[in-house]
């Protein structure tokens, strides 16, 4: 189980921090965005579930400037960063189009209409929620017909030599863990998407030591968030051994992080109906 109060506060904390250590949600979202040169839509109403500091919301606002966006996310601090990462006189553009609106909310409780969004958009944004059933159900639910969900996350590969690093250390979870993308792709059926495309992608960022990536994921606000996890500090002979193991990975000089990135996109189909013939109505004794 996530903590959500420890996310939205690690992301209050990273939020002053996070652009400048965001290298890999940033080419994240860009292949995502490469993806929508190949899908003819032109959404009216866009949602973008997870907008962090609003570097995907402005790209989203620059492909599709007719469109409404609305921004949210779970951390204030985000969007207090977003919105001055737009120059005073864009802002007033946009407020006097009604373009961009920030709203602080749980992609998981979306604080949104129903049958109200053409598109919702979310980067790197599913691995915080702990019901992706209810997720999915949240954004079919505030999709219009023909409206579609265009996503990424993080597969079980992800952090996988820290998460060897930390094995048997202690009984505390030290790694978040993270859904399989056929299962993503099940979930979605479940939950009345249609024609669901998944792929998935390698990326390997490099680090000098571990303590680098660990900066790095603190800056971006990636803490394990889980409630098994150690509430103090690990101990020094503890981080010590993390630290030899995750060195038997080095290559090149550098340590390696693998992320499992996953990629999805579905629609939300039109509703089935079901044509009730006479011979069908005397099968059902009501004639």
């Amino acid at each position: 189980m996530i903590d959500k109060r420890q996310v939205r506060k690690a992301f209050d904390r990273a939020a002053a921090s996070y652009d400048r250590a965001a290298v890999l949600q940033r080419e994240v979202l860009n292949r995502m965005l490469s993806r929508l040169d190949y899908i003819k839509y032109l959404p009216d109403f866009i949602v973008d579930a997870g907008s962090g500091t609003g570097y995907g919301t402005r790209e989203l606002a620059a492909r599709y400037p007719d469109a409404r966006i609305l921004a949210l996310d779970v951390a204030p601090a985000m969007h207090f960063h977003a919105r001055a990462a737009v120059s005073p006189w864009k802002r007033l553009l946009q407020a006097w189009r009604n373009q961009t609106g920030y709203v602080i909310g749980d992609i998981e409780q979306l604080p949104v209409k129903t049958s109200s969004a053409q598109l919702v958009w979310s980067n790197l944004t599913l691995q915080w929620c702990n019901d992706i059933k209810q997720t999915f159900g949240e954004i079919h639910r505030v999709l219009q017909t023909n409206g579609l969900f265009m996503f990424s996350t993080f597969g079980p590969d992800t952090l996988k030599e820290l998460r060897h690093a930390f094995d048997g250390i202690d009984q505390f979870s030290h790694v978040n863990r993270f859904i399989d993308m056929h299962d993503i792709g099940d979930m979605l059926v479940h939950n009345g998407f249609a024609t669901p495309v998944m792929d998935m992608e390698y990326i390997t960022m490099t680090y000098q030591d571990v303590a680098s990536m660990m900066r790095d994921l603190k800056a971006i606000g990636a803490h394990n968030a889980t409630l098994g996890r150690r509430r103090g500090l690990t101990g020094k002979a503890a981080w010590r051994e993390v630290t030899s193991r995750y060195e038997k990975a080095r290559v090149a000089d550098r340590l390696p992080a693998t992320f499992e990135v996953v990629y999805g996109h579905a629609w939300k189909p039109q509703p089935r109906t079901t044509i009730v013939t006479p011979e069908l109505r005397r099968q059902l004794g009501l004639i």
